[in-house]
């Protein structure tokens, strides 16, 4: 689900090494915080900020605005995000919110209703070394 397809790039996120799961028929409600990877299998309501990657797996329902490194959405997501890096919506995701990120990947199938809003620093930076 998450490997290397033809032609596309790998995934930001290494799904190999999770740190922590919420799986499948567990609920949170609440602020979570925390670092490394994680992978939501379960429903989260609301707030989460992950010093490291989240992955959101396709049973995985989250109703919270994120603050994450890299966030991977194969499940459903209504909430802004913000990624330092990544956001890859994979094909059986869905966005439902404002996202602020510095690299966008929207596989073909996949739902995103929101507005974007691409990184500066990232354009800085080039702007800087062109």
């Amino acid at each position: 689900m998450f490997g290397k397809k033809n032609g596309t790039a790998p995934p930001a996120v290494n799904t190999d090494k999770v740190d922590t799961v919420i799986g499948k028929g567990t609920e949170i409600k609440g602020t979570l915080n925390g670092t490394g990877v994680l992978r939501i299998d379960g429903k989260v309501e609301g707030e989460i900020n992950i010093n490291g990657d989240l992955v959101i797996g396709e049973t995985g329902k989250v109703m919270a605005d994120i603050n994450a490194r890299h966030v991977t959405a194969a499940g459903e997501i209504t909430g802004n995000i913000s990624a330092e890096g990544k956001l890859e919506i994979i094909s059986t995701g869905k966005v439902y919110g404002d996202i602020n990120v510095m690299h966008l990947v929207i596989n073909d199938g996949a739902v995103f209703e929101g507005k974007c809003e691409m990184n500066k620093k990232s354009n800085e930076s080039e702007e800087k070394r062109g």
